[in-house]
C-alpha cells in the first residue's frame, strides 16, 4: 500500500502542481480574479482524482477484488498528504521565482474591501493592524507552507472518503478478468 501512496501521491502531486507553478508564473501580473479559485480547486479535483485510481487498484489487483473502508481511506489520506506537500513546495517555487507579494496584495484587496462596505474608524484601523499581522506571519514559510497545505488537503479528505465510500463495495466498478492482474 506504501507504494501506491507515494506512486499516486506523486502523479496528483505533479498534476496540481505544474498548473500552479506555471499559471502563478505566468500571470502574475494579472491574476483570474473571477475565475482563479475556480481554476485551482479544478485543477485539485483532477489532480486528486488519483486517489480513487490509487484505491481502486489497491482493491482490484493487490485486495483481490475486496477493500475495507478504513484502509481505502487511509490509502487516500496518503496520496493526499504527498499531493499536498507537492502543491505547497510548488506555491513556494513560484513565489520565489516571481517575486510575487502574494500577502501585501491580498491585504489590500481586503482592506479596500471593507473601505467599500463602508467601514472606518477604529473598525478599519482594527482590521488594518490584522492584516499586518498577517503580512508578517505569511513572510515566515513555517506559517505559510501549513496554510498552503490547508488549500488541497481538505479537498483530498472528501475525495478519500468519498472514493473509500465508494470502492469498499466490491459491485461498484468491478474488476474485469483479466485487466491489471
Amino acid at each position: 500500500m506504501l507504494r501506491n501512496i507515494f506512486f499516486y501521491g506523486i502523479i496528483a502531486g505533479v498534476i496540481v502542481a505544474i498548473p500552479t507553478f506555471g499559471l502563478t508564473v505566468l500571470l502574475k501580473d494579472h491574476p483570474p480574479e473571477n475565475f482563479g479559485l475556480l481554476i485551482g480547486y479544478s485543477t485539485m479535483l483532477v489532480a486528486l482524482s488519483a486517489i480513487f485510481v490509487a484505491i481502486k487498484r489497491q482493491r482490484d489487483v493487490e485486495g483481490g477484488g475486496v477493500i475495507r473502508f478504513w484502509p481505502a481511506l487511509m490509502l487516500g489520506l496518503g496520496v493526499s498528504v504527498i499531493a499536498g506537500i507537492l502543491y505547497s513546495l510548488s506555491w513556494e517555487a513560484a513565489m520565489a521565482v516571481t517575486g510575487m507579494d502574494f500577502a501585501g496584495d491580498y491585504s489590500r484587496q481586503l482592506i479596500e474591501a471593507e473601505k467599500a462596505k463602508g467601514v472606518s474608524g477604529a473598525a478599519l484601523a482594527k482590521f488594518t493592524a490584522e492584516m499586518e499581522d498577517f503580512k508578517r506571519n505569511y513572510a515566515n514559510p513555517l506559517f505559510r507552507l501549513p496554510i498552503t497545505f490547508t488549500e488541497i488537503f481538505p479537498v483530498g479528505v472528501l475525495v478519500s472518503l468519498v472514493s473509500a465510500a465508494l470502492l469498499r463495495n466490491s459491485r461498484f466498478l468491478p474488476a474485469r478478468a483479466g485487466a491489471g492482474q
